[in-house]
């Protein structure tokens, strides 16, 4: 068991890296485009609201500003993808390694603080009145559940269609004359944009902004969607956003939980985070198959 304040840290981590988690699911479930820039893109968007917010913007300012260098990431891979003809993994790799220096140029140093800086946290805890631990998580579910509905309304657009087909069938998008290779740049742009503004987000919560923090974001990002399909399944791309966000919230949940485990003198340690996530991530992928054979078995 978690305690209560342990279960709302879980809950505020899930919907922050939750708009993380739908920019994964757009690049590889609906694009089928496996996408390495997000583990640069996120801390690329720390960095821009951080130096924004500490030059005196708003905080929704620097979070716009995020999402735009993001989506400017995210383009620049579908570029060497779409027209110098670059495997999308190696363009991909090229942007995230290029972005680590750019980060620490944007910040002057590969860290910057936001103590004593007013966030949209600090905002929202006054106007709610409510203790951090209740208020952040609120307003991280809505700014989540906003991106959610955005992305849907979106993807059921004439262009949101295109979109889906580009990935789904790419011959068939080219041969009815849309552009594929703008679909792709656009797509990846919008993933990485929405990556960033979770970068934002994280920025704001931990109250800095770190060249290193997007390490990992990738693998927490495809084990938050492939515990949503597991757990709430696929059905249709609704369904399937909805339970990639659910997912992200399960596996943060799941980690804490992991955490907290005590078997004697053992005990899991934050360094064991991609242990724990190569766990769940296995779990989730062998269960279903566990349940058919069972299925299989009870109908003999």
């Amino acid at each position: 068991m978690i305690s209560l304040y342990a279960f709302m840290g879980a809950l505020e981590q899930g919907t922050a890296f939750g708009l993380m988690v739908l920019g994964v699911y757009l690049t590889f479930r609906v694009l089928d485009f496996p996408d390495l820039t997000v583990d640069g893109s996120l801390p690329l968007g720390a960095a821009v609201s951080a130096v924004a917010i500490s030059s005196g913007y708003h905080p929704v300012v620097g979070m716009i500003m995020a999402v735009g260098a993001g989506f400017i990431a995210g383009a620049v891979t579908g570029i060497l993808n779409t027209k110098f003809k670059i495997l999308h993994l190696l363009a991909s790799i090229l942007t995230m390694i290029s972005l680590y220096s750019i980060n620490i140029r944007i910040m002057g140093r590969p860290n910057i603080t936001l103590l004593g800086q007013d966030t949209l946290i600090d905002q929202f805890i006054e106007m709610t009145g409510l203790a951090p631990h209740f208020s952040t998580p609120i307003l991280f579910a809505i700014i989540s559940a906003a991106a959610l509905g955005a992305l849907i309304w979106f993807l059921k657009t004439s262009f949101g269609l295109a979109m889906l087909a580009t990935g789904d069938n790419p011959k068939m998008i080219t041969s009815l004359g849309v552009n594929r290779d703008m679909m792709v740049i656009f797509g990846v742009g919008l993933s990485n944009g929405m990556v960033a503004l979770s970068g934002a987000l994280v920025a704001q919560n931990q109250g800095a902004a770190d060249v290193n923090m997007g390490i990992g974001t990738i693998i927490a990002g495809l084990a938050s969607v492939i515990i949503g399909e597991t757990l709430f399944g696929k059905g249709n791309v609704t369904r399937a956003m909805f339970a990639a966000l659910l997912g992200s919230i399960v596996y943060r949940v799941a980690i804490a939980l992991a955490l907290g485990v005590r078997l004697g003198d053992f005990a899991f340690t934050p360094s064991d985070l991609n242990l724990v996530t190569a766990i769940l991530v296995v779990a989730a992928l062998v269960s279903p198959q566990i349940k058919a054979r069972l299925l299989r078995r009870r109908c003999a």
